[in-house]
């Protein structure tokens, strides 16, 4: 067991604070952006971080739960000093979000619980303090749900159940429209069925919370899609994760509220423009997780134009402080714009081209960085497919999260890929939702065609990232999982017939189409006179 001497070690991400020396070795890549931001005065929300060292010791067996628990008080302390509110306060309640981060970012793949530190007498000082029971109850529902499946281990479906009836008995689309009343009621609901299936009560304890919700973070380091990750990408698993701990802020706090995810350049065209997503009244697992279809980019230019412009700006400083494209999280609560992490921006291998040549041409890279950066890509390589004409009837459209063409015989599930994989076919894997659970499929499709989810969602990240064709929002398609069959746009497929996908304009397509190419010659030419002037 440790002891206080040898324990690793915990940072506070406050202005006032300095860079670890450790980097993002010792406080995982989320928690060491997290600190330059917060340096540079970017409206970064307080927070502490549990240093990788304290995943690596319990894998070994080497930390008690007296030990973690006397530095999540440290930890709380510090945050409580900083902003001024009382982690479990019956009068100003601090809730916080318990995230994973390891130093490479592996997006998805590990766990996050937010509104932590809620319970029936924090919820009744939340209504008070910010004369919004709608936030309370919508916040404590969502804590309930996600601590039962992250924490407890219990499944998923009990407690989606549960919320699909509330939906059908208020007859209405989704937890959004429900009132508060409603939704206290789905909370009282939730923690009867947690007690049921779990055999205890939930926790009303924030600190007991706290401590369950951090353990579960680290676990989370070993989560098979987490494992499969590391294989993929070849990340170190003695590495570990790091735990932030970070003061709530509420994108589900009403109409002037919401959050998204942004890439400081199209990471699949590598144009120069911002390419988000964006949900009002919501909270960023309600974009990042895949789970809906996405689509107010539009309404928060037009309803909170003084947010857009600002993340606008925050975009450019971003780029500016890292020195290369970014994907960042954010929140905006009653109007205010908060940045919740950033990192380096995962991009199709075409994107990675033009990006480091325009941000050459800018003079933002020297043309030895960019090549740095381009180490990994085979740029002789690099093309774009598209589909020759003449083409067949469109059979519905849906949102690109990942360009290029993909034709192959439809696959519903995991293990229909990995057979199709093993008989040499082209493949397209049709899901009702991106997951990051699918990611050894992912990692073997072709094409991934989704019914909800956005473009910046994990699944999707991962998916460009891995230079798969990828359509999510796909509101014509359904999938009968117990028929082996799935529906575009009116069209059967059964498992196993071909689809074709365009990811450069979002069109699904009947059968195995005919495939053209093309290269990116502006690009290729600019890195040959980069490399001539290097020898």
């Amino acid at each position: 067991m440790l002891d206080r001497r040898s324990a690793p070690a915990m940072y506070t991400i406050l202005a006032s604070e300095t860079l670890p020396a450790g980097g993002p070795d010792e406080v995982g890549n989320k928690a060491w952006n997290l600190m330059r931001m917060t340096l540079a005065g970017l409206p970064v929300p307080p927070a502490f971080v549990l240093s990788t060292g304290w995943c690596r010791a319990m894998r070994r067996g080497g930390v008690d739960t007296s030990e973690l628990g006397a530095t999540l008080h440290d930890g709380i302390g510090r945050l409580e000093r900083a902003i001024g509110l009382g982690f479990g306060s019956g009068r100003r309640p601090l809730l916080v979000a318990v995230r994973s981060g390891a130093a490479v970012s592996m997006p998805g793949m590990m766990e996050t619980v937010l509104d932590v530190g809620l319970n029936m007498r924090t919820a009744e000082a939340l209504t008070c303090t910010t004369g919004n029971p709608r936030l309370t109850w919508d916040s404590f529902r969502r804590f309930v749900q996600g601590y039962a499946e992250v924490v407890a281990g219990l499944p998923a479906e009990p407690f989606e159940s549960l919320v699909r009836s509330v939906l059908a008995d208020e007859d209405v689309a989704n937890p959004r429209e429900l009132d508060h009343r409603r939704l206290r009621h789905l909370t009282s609901m939730m923690l009867d069925r947690y007690r049921a299936l779990a055999g205890a009560a939930f926790p009303s304890d924030p600190f007991e919370q706290l401590l369950c919700a951090t353990q579960a973070v680290f676990r989370s380091w070993d989560a098979p899609r987490a494992d499969a990750y590391r294989r993929l990408n070849g990340i170190d698993d003695d590495a570990g994760t790091a735990v932030t701990v970070q003061a709530m802020v509420y994108g589900n706090a009403g109409a002037t509220s919401g959050a998204g995810v942004g890439f400081t350049r199209n990471p699949s065209t590598g144009e120069h423009e911002l390419y988000f997503d964006f949900q009002f009244n919501a909270q960023g697992e309600d974009v990042v997780a895949g789970r809906h279809v996405l689509g107010e980019n539009d309404r928060l230019r037009r309803i909170l134009p003084a947010v857009w412009s600002e993340l606008e700006n925050r975009s450019r400083g971003l780029e500016a402080l890292f020195g290369d494209a970014q994907d960042f999280e954010f929140t905006v609560a009653d109007g205010r714009l908060y940045l919740l992490q950033t990192r380096r921006a995962k991009r199709s291998a075409w994107a990675a081209l033009r990006i480091a040549v325009e941000m050459v041409e800018e003079g933002s890279l020297t043309p030895a960085n960019a090549l740095t950066q381009l180490e990994d890509i085979d740029v002789d390589r690099v093309e774009r497919t598209h589909l020759c004409p003449p083409l067949p009837p469109r059979l519905a459209g849906a949102i690109s999260a990942g360009a290029g063409v993909a034709s192959g015989a439809i696959a519903l599930d995991a293990a229909a890929v990995d057979r199709m994989t093993d008989a040499g076919l082209g493949i397209v894997l049709v899901r009702n939702e991106t997951d990051t659970a699918d990611i050894a499929a992912i990692a073997k499709a072709d094409g991934i065609l989704t019914a909800a989810g956005g473009r910046t969602s994990h699944a999707a990240v991962v998916a460009r990232h891995l230079g798969k064709v990828c359509l999510v929002g796909c509101r014509a398609l359904t999938i009968d999982l117990h028929r082996k069959l799935c529906f575009v746009g009116g069209h059967e497929f059964h498992a196993g017939d071909f689809i074709s996908l365009d990811g450069n304009d979002g069109s699904i397509y009947a059968g195995r189409l005919s495939v053209t190419s093309e290269r990116p010659e502006r690009e290729l030419a600019a890195i040959a006179r980069w490399r001539a002037v290097g020898r």
